[in-house]
């Protein structure tokens, strides 16, 4: 039962309820060490023995450790993740699926998604302070039946950092290569049955490529209240500035790549980006029971000029939307086989627009200088809305085997309202006001087993949908109707193990197999016309393996290796041009990563890393044609603790200068094209704690 003292977060009262569980079957485990959780396969506190899927985490000490002046320095040692940078904070993902923008991932800050379905970004990170985060967890693969649309590839959620029982005052300031300065400050402190935690995150760089420089300013604020009647309320609110010039993954002729990688050929694109999100969870557990209930509200606005598209379709639009919105679920416990039963639901109110340009662009080169904005193509108001109940349950038959299952059924309402003329030809179509409907359900079933204190293993299915964006939807391009697009559906098949052995080894080993239905196509006839349709299916294949092993007391090491095989099974994106049997580009069969820590106890304070990236090779056109040989990258960190307040800290990114590519492409027209990867980068800052 819960207790009215009080305790920064409640994560530490949710673990006293599952050891209490977990001390009855495993006296051991209880005594000797806490149990891993996580909460974001059942949205909130499970034991990960107990979670039929593999989800990746990343603690809030980590974090802080590793200090990311970009997500991929944390993402890329989850096994199977790999975030690749397009410029400044921006990314590209990478997660049971190819390197990809598509709309197929999830992404959370405390369980609440950070935008509407309607309105996916795949730079989605940077709209959260993940630099000043309290941990991060990746559900690898479909996440529907409890998540809603959206995470086909997996769920990524990014938790508030807890406030602290007592004042504590936190300050960086750290300066890099390139121009990069970043100021990161925070302030916590509790009293009687409050807590709060402010923080704040200023960073600049001028960019290493030209015209690409970056500036950021974010917050985050957290207010733990408990209540007389032993219940919580969380409230949390997080807001982003982001104004950055966006080579991205601005690609270059394989010439300019080698010999002069610092080149943009898209100087005029930029990216300007305002995102705010405020919740209030509140939780009451009582006895047998659990009431969840957390209202929100969000708003963003995107104006850009994309860089990728100024070779076909050159535009420069503003995107945003607002939303009012509430999640909330009731679980019942009980004792016959540990049950368990929860019913919830999700609501989301959504409204958004698009306001958008074509621009008219001068090039010298391969360069384009200068663009004077020409004809409107598109200005509409489109309004999203979802309401989606579902139903969890768990039930241990015996004592070592977990069962689970849930249903979700997601009802989808786009109102689109067309504020310009309705056109039929050309390459900006607009269709008349309309109303777009989607209903599905996602089921998923789960085990878990455990064969020992120390060694347990899970299997599951599920089933995951993506229903199509307002862009894909509205912004019809030469497509005559894409208003009756069908959404994405992914079936999925997941089996591992994990466990410990010897003294400080963990490990997990997972293989899995997913298959996608009526992918989006864009599809082209011999006379070059360009339209959407549900056409495609592939297949995902492939195996994720975690080490972790600590030598001593000094040594440790951090392992995360992955393979994977994606291909099409039926695809056709040209008349006459099939690609059944070939894998997608973009792909690497091999992701790995390794991190050597040392903390010498003849020097406390102390601390280095150093780190091993490797991408293995892929190919960069759907005829496989042609590969990209992959690349290893060597990173190196360290910290000292000149007292109890200060802190010097310092690392040396891609530390051998290795030319890579972030990104890559291969067309007969153009040959090969590479997007550069940083340089060899340095970063110096001091940290005080009082």
């Amino acid at each position: 039962m819960l207790t009215k003292t009080w305790m920064p977060g409640k994560t530490a009262i949710v673990l006293n309820s599952l050891l209490l569980t977990t001390t009855a079957a495993f006296p051991l485990l209880a005594q000797d060490a806490l149990p891993e959780l996580t909460v974001t396969g059942t949205r909130e506190a499970q034991l990960k023995s107990e979670t039929p899927a593999s989800v990746g985490t990343i603690s809030g000490a980590d974090i802080q450790n590793v200090k990311p002046t970009h997500p991929t320095e944390v993402f890329n040692r989850i096994a199977g993740a790999h975030v690749a940078v397009t410029n400044g904070e921006g990314h590209t993902m990478a997660l049971r699926q190819p390197m990809t923008t598509s709309p197929v991932y999830l992404y959370l800050e405390d369980g609440i998604p950070t935008r509407s379905t309607g309105f996916f970004n795949h730079n989605a990170l940077y709209e959260i302070n993940v630099p000043q985060a309290g941990g991060i967890e990746v559900l690898k693969g479909p996440g529907s039946a409890l998540q809603g649309s959206d995470a086909i590839g997996g769920v990524i959620n990014v938790l508030t950092r807890e406030p602290s029982a007592t004042p504590e005052t936190e300050a960086s300031l750290e300066v890099g290569s390139f121009g990069y300065m970043r100021a990161l400050g925070s302030y916590s402190t509790g009293w009687e049955d409050d807590a709060v935690r402010a923080s704040v995150n200023l960073n600049r760089t001028d960019g290493w490529r030209d015209s690409t420089a970056y500036d950021r300013q974010a917050t985050t604020a957290r207010w733990d209240h408990f209540m007389n009647n032993g219940g919580m309320v969380k409230t949390t609110i997080s807001a982003s500035n982001i104004n950055q010039q966006t080579a991205g993954s601005s690609r270059l002729y394989r010439a300019d790549y080698e010999t002069s990688p610092k080149t943009n050929y898209t100087p005029i694109s930029f990216r300007k980006v305002k995102a705010v999100r405020l919740s209030s969870n509140y939780e009451l557990e009582d006895g047998n029971s659990l009431l969840s209930v957390t209202p929100y509200l969000r708003w963003n606005s995107m104006n850009m000029l994309p860089n990728w598209s100024l070779g076909y379709d050159k535009t420069v639009y503003t995107t945003g939307h607002s939303s009012l919105g509430m999640t909330g679920k009731y679980r019942l416990d009980f004792k016959p086989y540990r049950s368990r039963l929860v019913f919830g639901a999700d609501a989301d109110y959504s409204p958004g627009s698009r306001d958008e340009k074509s621009i008219t662009t001068t090039k010298v080169g391969n360069v384009y200088t200068d663009y004077a904005e020409a004809d409107q193509t598109y200005k509409y108001d489109v309004t999203f809305m979802s309401v989606s109940p579902y139903v969890h349950g768990e039930i241990s038959p015996t004592d070592k085997l977990r069962l689970t299952g849930g249903l979700r059924a997601d009802g989808m309402r786009y109102v689109y309202d067309n504020d310009l003329s309705v056109s039929t030809t050309g390459n900006y179509r607009r269709a008349p006001d309309n109303t777009v409907n989607f209903l599905h359900f996602s089921p998923k079933l789960g085990a878990t087993y455990a064969f020992t204190p120390n060694f347990n293993g899970f299997a599951s299915y599920r089933h995951a949908f993506r229903a199509p964006s307002e862009g894909t939807l509205f912004r019809s391009g030469k497509t005559a109707d894409t208003m009756h697009l069908d959404a994405v559906k992914i079936d999925s098949y997941e089996i591992g193990v994990r466990g410990s052995a010897l003294a400080g080894l963990n490990y997990e080993f997972t293989a899995y197999t997913m298959t996608k239905r009526d992918d989006i196509v864009t599809y082209t006839d011999g006379t070059g016309y360009r339209s959407n349709t549900n056409a495609g299916k592939t297949l995902h294949q492939g195996g994720e393996a975690t080490l972790d092993y600590r030598f001593d007391k000094e040594l440790k090491l951090n392992l995360a290796s992955s393979y994977s095989k994606h291909t099409y099974e039926e695809w056709s994106a040209t008349a006459g041009v099939i690609y059944d049997g070939k894998e997608m580009p973009s792909a690497p069969r091999w992701l790995n990563s390794a991190v050597l820590s040392y903390s010498p106890v003849a020097l406390p304070g102390a601390s280095a890393e150093l780190e091993w990236v490797h991408m293995g090779t892929y190919f960069m056109d759907n005829e496989n044609t042609t590969k990209y040989d992959g690349h290893h990258l060597f990173n190196l960190r360290g910290t000292y603790q000149l007292n109890d307040t200060v802190k010097l800290f310092g690392r040396a990114m891609n530390l051998a200068d290795k030319r890579h590519a972030t990104a890559t492409s291969y067309t007969a027209t153009k040959g090969e094209e590479f997007a550069p990867g940083m340089p060899r980068t340095f970063f110096v800052g001091v940290e005080a704690t009082f």
